[in-house]
């Protein structure tokens, strides 16, 4: 039988008998079946959260202060700034007393955007989880570090941390904040409290320092844009806006441990569902930059 023009019109509309419609492959299957980096001088494209990476680099698996963990992943590529960045803060850590250097968990695939599990952002390849164990050795095999766990440090009350937060925490995240490559870091909200209450002289390294769920395990590091990277866009509202200037060690985070955790009023309507946001692994490529479908198909 002829199919007419009329006829494919029609099929691009609703499903017809022999001509099914057919979904846009979603981005994150066609990012995450990328084995290797694009051959292309190193740019981040994009949000960080909807967004790629051309010319990554990939975080050698061990080195002299660091090892890159969950390997089967493939998740250890990263912009060159992140390369570096993570290299030098590891060097600076392994001088603190009990940390042998760094575990450092997901950065980004490698060719960044959306990922096929865990993460919304880690699409530039400027996001990298660094893990709240202290490295007790630095030769973990491959099936070691696909099986040791780090430890949460927030109590089961979710309002103070526990017994696995030491000074030395405070120590490595002050670092990692002072780092001027730095745009912003996340952590479970106690850990930040635990540091405004006990952070001597200058405290200014803590407005980098943002609370946010599911960070007690590890603390996740955001780099600025970097230079050359034009199409990179910078995360609004910035912390010095967010912390009004100041160290973000006021009524707002206190809100993270006392409001936030209180059961819904019953005498209250409840509010009507929200209609449910679209996401990370619901992008297809339209959703991304122009420049990802080049960073998709570069050799």
């Amino acid at each position: 039988m002829k199919i007419t023009k009329k006829l494919l019109f029609i099929c691009t509309l609703v499903a017809c008998a022999g001509l099914p419609a057919q979904a846009e492959t979603k981005a994150n299957k066609l990012f995450g079946a990328k084995s290797a980096a694009s051959q292309q001088a190193p740019n981040a494209l994009g949000k960080y959260a909807k967004g790629c990476l051309a010319g990554a680099q990939q975080l050698p698996e061990s080195g002299p202060t660091w090892q890159a963990m969950r390997l089967s992943r493939n998740r250890n590529w990263a912009h060159p700034e992140m390369i570096s960045y993570l290299k030098r803060l590891s060097a600076e850590v392994a001088t603190i007393r009990g940390w042998k250097g760094l575990y450092i968990g997901d950065i980004s695939q490698p060719r960044g955007g959306p990922m096929t599990s865990s993460h919304q952002s880690h699409q530039l390849g400027l996001d990298a989880d660094i893990w709240l164990l202290p490295p007790k050795r630095l030769n973990l095999s491959l099936a070691e570090r696909e099986n040791l766990s780090s430890k949460s440090v927030r109590a089961k009350n979710w309002r103070t941390v526990n017994s696995n937060w030491t000074p030395a925490h405070m120590a490595v995240l002050k670092a990692a904040a002072s780092d001027p490559a730095v745009e912003r870091i996340f952590i479970t909200a106690p850990a930040k409290v635990w540091m405004c209450d006990h952070a001597k002289g200058n405290k200014r390294w803590l407005q980098k320092i943002r609370p946010y769920w599911g960070h007690n395990y590890h603390f996740h590091v955001r780099l600025k844009c970097p230079a050359g990277s034009k199409n990179c866009k910078r995360q609004t509202p910035t912390v010095k806006q967010l912390s009004k200037n100041a160290t973000g060690c006021d009524k707002d985070l206190k809100w993270w441990v006392t409001t936030a955790l209180e059961p819904p009023d019953s005498n209250l309507p409840k509010a009507p569902k929200k209609p449910k946001k679209r996401g990370a692994r619901d992008y297809v490529m339209a959703d991304l930059p122009a420049q990802c479908r080049k960073v998709l198909t570069s050799k």
